[in-house]
């Protein structure tokens, strides 16, 4: 400890001297088609079956699901942005009823190319991850906030995949847990990293030598999830919390979203002092932008920030 902490400040110094290219190391992280001059590229133009919907029910304020006829039945992965109040809030639905949602070559390979448009894609806000199957729960390294809608069944890989999301909401009557061992076999989706660094080493082992499945309330007791919430008639309670929490991020600064996101992600990584240096990189990242003068002068006029990720 004493030797690291005396070749504390050399790092430091190492590091600061490194800073532009800490700096463009940040940029390069936070999407493939952002570039460190702070105008950014054009963002690749996402499938072709990605649906937009989301539409006032009639009568009421209530809002209910509208489904572009671009979306077949049969597709594994449903990608939908959401408009109006909600516009900037993607939804990745996963849609293998007859399997349980297991995770098929096909569907990692979905998984895969909508997570490569939606890197590149600066009007996204926030994704929401749920399952279109009643029950199942069954979301990958992406810049913005990734929330995970457990409302049912999170078992083995479909819990690996919630993970992998920066926010887990739960209904209490879901199910999670990794079950491998019973198979003889160990995670390996990134469960067996993921759990210890979000629960604690001691813990995770536990429940992966055990096989344990947790309810929602145990996995809200042990820090698995964020919120735990009874479920609805509807069965989708975990997911209109996730909604809520989304909304809740849409009107903060997107490209400050997205280096808060990559600051706190690369520095539990490292050490305080590369973690700090890391926060410092990624902090001037945020100045030259056009989004930090229009919040000064939104809090300067008392009125809304208009941001648009430049």
């Amino acid at each position: 400890m004493a030797a690291a902490a005396a070749a504390a400040p050399g790092a430091l110094a190492i590091l600061q001297a490194r800073h532009a290219h800490l700096v463009a190391a940040c940029c390069a992280r936070l999407s493939p088609g952002w570039r460190l001059s702070g105008s950014w590229t054009v963002p690749r133009v996402g499938p072709a079956t990605w649906a937009r919907g989301w539409t006032p029910a009639a009568g009421g304020a209530a809002w209910r699901r509208g489904y572009s006829s671009e979306v077949k039945t049969e597709d594994e992965l449903r990608v939908r942005y959401l408009e109006e109040e909600n516009r900037g809030i993607v939804v990745l639905g996963i849609n293998r009823a007859y399997a349980k949602n297991s995770l098929s070559t096909n569907l990692i390979k979905m998984l895969s190319k909508a997570v490569d448009a939606l890197k590149s894609d600066k009007k996204v806000r926030t994704i929401i991850v749920r399952s279109e199957v009643p029950g199942i729960f069954c979301a990958a390294n992406l810049p913005v906030p990734t929330i995970a809608a457990i409302d049912g069944l999170a078992l083995g890989g479909g819990l690996e995949l919630a993970l992998a999301c920066d926010i887990r909401v739960a209904a209490s009557s879901a199910k999670m847990g990794l079950v491998e061992t019973k198979l003889a076999i160990i995670p390996g989706g990134g469960g067996t990293q993921r759990l210890p660094r979000a629960i604690g080493m001691s813990l995770a082992k536990e429940l992966i030598f055990s096989a344990r499945v947790l309810d929602g309330q145990a996995a809200k007791a042990v820090g698995l999830i964020s919120h735990v919430l009874e479920q609805n008639q509807e069965g989708d309670a975990a997911y209109r919390k996730a909604l809520d929490l989304a909304r809740e991020f849409l009107p903060q600064g997107p490209v400050a979203m997205r280096v808060a996101k990559l600051a706190i992600n690369q520095g539990m990584e490292v050490d305080l002092v590369t973690g700090l240096a890391i926060e410092e990189a990624c902090y001037a990242q945020t100045i030259p932008t056009k989004d930090r003068l229009e919040g000064l002068l939104a809090f300067k006029e008392k009125r809304t920030p208009r941001y648009k990720g430049e």
